[in-house]
C-alpha cells in the first residue's frame, strides 16, 4: 500500500507539536514542552516518531512563533501560523467564523466572517498559558489543580491580566486576606478571557460559530466555561474540539501536502544540523566577576554585616517576636532583649499565609515552653492585618517602617535603604535620622524577585541554585530595563540564539537591578542615593543581584546577613515596649479554626465584595470594604471629603420633565466637570436631563466588548458602559461634546483639554454598533464663555428640534455658566470649611490630586474613604488652588487639570498640615509630565510625594501600606522633632 505523507511541525514559544498525515488521515502526533531547547526537541520527537511509522519519504513543512529559525537553519518549508490554522478551518469547520487561540505565550483571534482579519499579542505574554502557569504557582497548585478549583467557584473578584505581575498584585491579597481559591482561580480564567476580550478583539462584534484553539483551551475546562458565559454563547456556537493543541501543525501538515517530497533521513539529518547550529548570537555583558578571587573578596566584605544569634535551646527569658507576611513570602524571627536572633524561619507563602504561620507559631511556642515569655507580637507586610486578628499580635507596622528600624538597628547612620522583595521594591531616602521620602514600585513588579523566581522553576532549577549558576558566566545576556514580562520573550530568544543558563542567570540578575534603578529609583548616580546605602529583601540573597547592583551606580553597599528577614526582625524591634502579649497561647493556637465566605456590604451604592474570615474564637476580620462601615466599624467622627461632597453633588443632579424630551448624558471623562454646566443648560430648552449612574465594576464589564484598545486609561474604557447603560435605558438622544479647550481658569499658558478627553466620542462613534440605533450628538464646542458656547452649538441644537431659537440658547448658555459658576464656589467655601475642621480638630489633610473623574467610586476604588479612615480630611486639589497663582514649572503649562495639580502642590508645599497624594491612571501619557513636575515642587520644599497608579486594579491593600507609609514617614519627623 503506497502512503502519502505530510508532516506539520509546529514549534510555538512553550511547546513543539507534531502531527503525520497519511492522505489527509491523521496517523501519528505528540506534544511535548521544549523548555526553549526548540532544535533539539524537534529532533528527538521525529526520532520517537520513526519506530511507529514506516516512513521512507513525506512532505513537511514548520510553523510557530518558535519554528522560523529552526526551518530557516534546516532549510525546511514554513507557513505562519495565522495561515497554518487557517488551513485547519477551511478543511475541517469552514463555517467558522471567529478563532481564538491561546498558547504559551501567544494569542490570536482570527475573524473570518467579513473578511479576513488577524489579531495577536504583541511581546506582553499577560492571559496567555504562561499567565496562566504563573497564577498556578502562586496559588501554590498545578494547573490541573487549579482547574478543577476553578469550576467550584461561587464568585468572580476583578483580577488584571494585562501581565502576571498586575495580577499577582490583585491576588496576592486576596490569598493573604482568605479568599477561597476556587474563587481566585476562576477570576485568573476570567482575566484571561477580559485579556483576550480588551486586547485583541478591540471592540470587534464576535458572533456565529466562535472555535477555541491552543493548549490552554484544550486542557482548562474553567477557561472554557468562562469563555462561554462572558461571550454569550450556546453549545452549537462554541467550538472546542479534541484537536485543538494540533491546530497548528495539522494545517502545516495540510499546507504540505502536494509539496516537494524528502526522505526521513535527510529530514532527520537538517533538524539535527540546526539544533547543533549553537553560535551565540545575543547581546553581551561583561561578567559579573572576572575570577573566583574577585567573588572571594566581595564574600568577605559582605560576611561582616551580621546579627547576633543565640541558641533558643539554652535561653531562658524575654522574647519578641516579628512577623512579616509578604507578598510571596512568609518570614518569622524571635529575638531577646538584647536583640540577637533566637529562631528565624524564611518560605514561600504557598498561596496559605494562615496555615503557614499557624504551624510556625505552634512551633515557636512549643520551643519556647516554660522557660522563654514571649512579651511582644508584631506583624507587618500585604498580610498583617489577617495575621494580626487570627493570631492576635499586639500591633501592626507597616511595612516600610518595619524595613527602617531593621536598617538603622545594622548602620544607625543609613541614608538609603533599598528593599527588593518578591514583588515590592521600597525605596527610603533617609534624613536626619528620619524616613525624608518613600518610593515604592507601582501595581509592576518589575525588577523584582518574582520573576528570576518564575523563571528558574520554568528551567528546572530551585531560585537559589539559578542565582549561582550566574556569578562566573562568560556572556551575560543584555536584556535591558524592560517589564519582566516583556523580558520573558527577550529571554526565551536569547536561549534559542545560544545563550547558557549561566548567561541567562547573570543577565536576568542585571536587569533586575537596572528595573530598580531606573524604574524606581530613578537614579543617575550613587551619590543620588547616599553615602551609606543598605540593601535588603530576599532577592539581595542573590549573590549575582547584589554584584550587579553594585557595579550599577558604582558603589559599595552594605547587606545585612539577614537580608530576607529585615522586614521580620524590624517587626519584633518595633515591639520591644510591649510587656504583656496577647499572643494565642499553646492551646489556642492547637485548636484554631479559620473559615472565609464571600459576602456584599450593603452599607453603601458600592456594593463592596467582602470576604468575611472566622476564627475560633468567634472573632472576625472582614476585608474587600472601602470603608469602615464594611467592616462592621462604626465610624466614630466622620471627617471632611471633598470627593464624597462631589459625588453628592452629582447624585442631586436629577431629571426634571421637558417639554422638549429626554437627553441621555453619561457620567464619564470631562462631565463629572461640567455636568452642573450641561445640567442647567438643558434643563432650561426644556429637556429632561438623565445622566448615567456613577461607575461600578458591572459598568465596565457592559461596555468591554466595544473597547478598541487596552492600551486606553480606565476612564476611557469605562465610558462604554455608560453609553450601553443610557441606550439601555431607553435614551434615544445622547449628548457628550467635543472639547479641545477647557473652560479657561486663566492660571495657565493655555486650557487643553487631554486629547482623550476632548475627542473619545469619536472613537465611540466609530466602534459601538448601539449607538447608531439613537442620536449620538458630539459635536465640537467652545466653552470659553456663554455667547462662544451658543454660537458653536446652535445648529447642532437646531438640527435637534428646529424649534429651539438663538435666544432660547444664549439664555441656556447664560444659565449653564452661572450653575457652573455657582458649583464651583461652592466647591471652594466646602474646601476652606474641610481645612479649617481639620485643623481645629487636629486632623491631618491630604490633597488627593487627581483629575475630576477620579472621583468616581469605581475609577478611584474608594481610596478617599481609605484615607478617611487613616485620619485625613480630604480635599481635591481643585477645591484649595482657587488663590494659589501660576506655578514656574520646567515643562509648558497648558492643561487646564496639570496646572490645577501643580498649584494644589504649591499649597501643601505652603501648609505644613498638608500632605499631597496624587492619583494617576495607567495609560494616562500626559500625566507622565505631571509627576516629576509636582515631586519636584514637593521635595524641593521637603515634603514627601506620594503617587498612587491606579487603573481595573481594585484591591486597596498595596494602597493603604503606601498610605501608612507616608503616615509612617510623618510620625517619624514628628519624633525627630520633639527629640530636638
Amino acid at each position: 500500500m503506497e502512503h502519502n505523507y505530510s508532516l506539520g511541525i509546529d514549534i510555538g514559544s512553550t511547546t513543539a507539536k507534531l502531527v503525520l498525515t497519511d492522505g489527509g488521515r491523521v496517523v501519528y502526533e505528540n506534544y511535548r514542552r521544549h523548555f526553549s531547547k526548540v532544535r533539539q526537541t524537534a529532533y528527538d520527537m521525529l526520532c520517537e516518531m520513526r519506530p511507529h511509522l514506516d516512513v521512507e519519504y513525506l512532505t513537511a513543512a514548520v510553523s510557530g512563533s518558535a519554528g522560523l529559525g529552526v526551518a530557516n537553519s534546516a532549510g525546511l518549508l514554513f507557513i505562519q501560523e495565522v495561515y497554518a490554522t487557517g488551513e485547519t478551518v477551511s478543511h475541517l469547520e469552514p463555517d467558522t467564523s471567529v478563532v481564538i487561540e491561546l498558547g504559551g505565550e501567544d494569542a490570536k483571534v482570527i475573524f473570518y466572517k467579513g473578511g479576513i482579519d488577524e489579531r495577536m499579542n504583541g511581546t506582553c505574554a499577560g492571559g496567555t498559558g504562561a499567565f496562566i502557569d504563573q497564577m498556578a504557582v502562586l496559588l501554590d497548585m498545578t494547573v490541573d489543580e487549579m482547574d478543577r478549583e476553578s469550576l467550584k467557584a461561587t464568585r468572580i473578584y476583578p483580577i488584571a491580566s494585562r501581565c502576571g505581575v498586575f495580577a499577582k498584585t490583585d491576588i496576592q491579597p486576596l490569598l493573604n486576606q482568605g479568599a477561597k481559591k476556587s474563587d481566585i482561580a476562576a477570576s485568573i480564567y476570567q482575566a484571561v478571557v477580559n485579556q483576550t476580550i480588551s486586547g485583541l478583539v478591540q471592540g470587534r462584534k464576535i458572533d456565529g460559530k466562535v472555535m477555541f484553539l491552543g493548549g490552554p483551551l484544550y486542557y482548562c475546562d474553567g477557561l472554557k466555561k468562562r469563555f462561554a458565559e462572558t461571550l454569550k454563547l450556546s453549545k452549537e456556537n462554541a467550538v472546542f474540539p479534541e484537536y485543538s493543541r494540533f491546530s497548528v501543525a495539522m494545517g502545516a501538515a495540510m499546507f504540505a501536502q502536494g509539496k516537494d517530497r524528502i526522505s526521513f533521513s535527510a529530514l532527520l539529518d537538517k533538524i539535527q544540523k540546526s539544533a547543533n547550529d549553537g553560535e551565540a548570537k545575543f547581546d553581551r555583558l561583561p561578567p559579573l566577576f572576572a575570577n573566583e578571587k574577585e567573588y572571594e573578596e566581595f564574600s568577605a566584605r559582605h560576611s561582616k554585616a551580621k546579627v547576633a544569634m543565640c541558641d533558643i535551646n539554652t535561653y531562658e527569658g524575654d522574647a519578641y517576636l516579628g512577623i512579616d507576611c509578604g507578598s510571596t513570602t512568609t518570614k518569622l524571627v524571635l529575638i531577646n532583649g538584647k536583640k540577637e536572633v533566637l529562631y528565624s524561619f524564611y518560605s514561600s507563602n504557598k498561596g496559605n499565609p494562615v496555615s503557614l504561620v499557624l504551624e510556625e507559631l505552634i512551633k515557636i511556642r512549643k520551643m519556647c515552653a516554660d522557660k522563654i515569655n514571649i512579651l511582644g507580637a508584631s506583624v507587618t507586610g500585604y498580610g498583617e492585618e489577617l495575621i494580626k486578628h487570627a493570631f492576635h499580635t499586639d500591633e501592626g507596622v507597616v511595612e516600610t517602617i518595619a524595613h527602617f528600624t531593621a536598617a538603622r538597628h545594622f548602620k544607625p547612620d543609613v541614608d538609603f535603604i533599598l528593599d527588593i522583595g518578591g514583588q515590592d521594591i521600597k525605596c527610603f531616602k533617609i534624613h536626619n535620622g528620619a524616613i525624608d521620602s518613600i518610593m515604592l514600585n507601582e501595581a509592576c513588579s518589575s525588577g523584582c524577585g518574582s520573576f528570576i523566581e518564575t523563571f528558574a522553576k520554568s528551567m528546572g532549577f530551585e531560585a537559589s541554585e539559578f542565582a549561582k549558576k550566574g556569578l562566573f558566566a562568560k556572556n551575560p545576556v543584555n536584556l535591558g530595563s524592560r517589564c519582566t514580562v516583556f523580558m520573558n520573550s527577550s529571554v526565551k530568544q536569547s536561549q534559542k540564539d545560544g545563550a547558557s543558563v549561566e548567561d541567562i542567570s547573570a543577565g536576568l540578575s542585571v536587569s533586575v537591578v537596572k528595573n530598580a534603578v531606573y524604574k524606581v529609583i530613578r537614579a543617575s548616580s550613587a551619590a543620588e542615593l547616599g553615602k551609606c546605602i543598605v540593601v535588603q529583601g530576599g532577592t539581595f540573597y542573590n549573590d549575582a543581584v547584589l554584584r550587579a547592583f553594585e557595579n550599577e551606580v558604582g558603589a559599595n553597599v552594605i547587606r545585612p546577613a539577614i537580608a530576607g528577614l529585615m522586614g521580620a526582625y524590624g517587626a519584633a524591634l518595633h515591639v520591644m515596649n510591649s510587656k504583656n502579649s496577647t499572643l494565642l497561647t499553646l492551646e489556642e493556637l492547637e485548636h484554631f479554626t479559620h473559615t472565609s465566605k464571600p459576602a456584599v456590604c450593603g452599607g453603601c451604592a458600592n456594593k463592596c465584595r467582602l470576604t468575611i474570615n472566622i476564627f475560633s474564637d468567634g472573632k472576625k476580620f472582614i476585608s474587600g470594604n472601602q470603608c469602615q462601615k464594611g467592616a462592621g466599624i462604626p465610624n466614630s467622627e466622620i471627617l471632611p471629603n471633598l470627593y464624597e461632597w462631589k459625588r453628592n453633588y452629582l447624585k442631586s443632579l436629577v431629571p426634571k420633565e421637558g417639554k422638549r424630551g429626554k437627553i441621555g448624558l453619561p457620567t464619564a471623562l470631562s462631565m463629572y466637570e461640567l455636568a452642573p454646566l450641561w445640567y442647567e443648560f438643558f434643563n432650561s430648552l426644556g429637556f429632561e436631563v438623565h445622566f448615567s449612574k456613577l461607575s461600578t465594576r458591572g459598568t465596565y464589564e457592559r461596555g468591554q466588548l466595544t473597547i478598541p484598545s487596552d492600551t486606553a486609561c480606565y476612564p476611557a474604557k469605562i465610558m462604554h458602559g455608560h453609553i450601553e447603560e443610557l441606550i439601555g435605558d431607553g435614551l434615544k438622544v445622547i449628548f457628550y461634546p467635543s472639547l479641545t479647550y477647557n473652560v479657561d481658569e486663566k492660571k495657565s499658558a493655555n486650557h487643553y483639554n487631554c486629547p482623550v478627553v476632548a475627542y473619545y466620542a469619536e472613537l465611540l462613534n466609530s466602534n459601538m454598533e448601539d449607538l447608531k440605533k439613537v442620536n449620538f450628538i458630539y459635536p465640537y464646542l467652545d466653552v470659553t464663555s456663554p455667547k462662544a458656547l451658543a454660537k458653536t452649538f446652535s445648529k447642532t441644537l437646531k438640527s435637534l428640534d428646529n424649534s429651539i431659537t438663538d435666544r432660547e440658547i444664549k439664555q441656556a448658555a447664560k444659565n449653564g455658566f452661572k450653575a457652573y459658576n455657582d458649583y464651583k464656589t461652592a466647591l471652594y467655601a466646602e474646601g476652606e470649611k474641610a481645612v479649617e475642621y481639620a485643623r481645629a480638630h487636629k486632623k491631618r489633610i491630604m490633597v488627593l490630586a487627581g483629575r475630576p473623574y477620579h472621583i468616581d467610586p469605581e475609577i478611584g476604588h474608594g481610596i478617599d474613604k481609605l484615607a478617611n479612615t487613616l485620619g485625613f480630611a480630604v480635599v481635591s486639589e481643585d477645591s484649595i488652588c482657587n488663590d494659589i497663582p501660576r506655578q514656574n514649572v520646567t515643562v509648558l503649562d497648558q492643561w487646564t487639570f496639570h496646572s490645577r495639580l501643580y498649584r494644589a502642590a504649591a499649597y501643601a508645599s505652603q501648609n505644613s498640615d498638608v500632605e499631597l497624594v496624587q492619583l494617576v491612571s495607567f495609560g494616562c501619557g500626559v500625566d507622565a509630565i505631571t509627576t516629576d513636575e509636582v515631586r519636584a515642587i514637593l521635595e524641593g520644599n521637603h515634603k514627601h510625594y506620594t503617587q498612587l497608579k491606579i487603573d481595573e486594579i481594585t484591591n486597596l491593600g498595596a494602597v493603604k501600606i503606601r498610605l501608612r507609609s507616608l503616615i509612617g514617614a510623618l510620625e517619624e519627623c514628628e519624633k525627630i522633632s520633639e527629640e530636638k
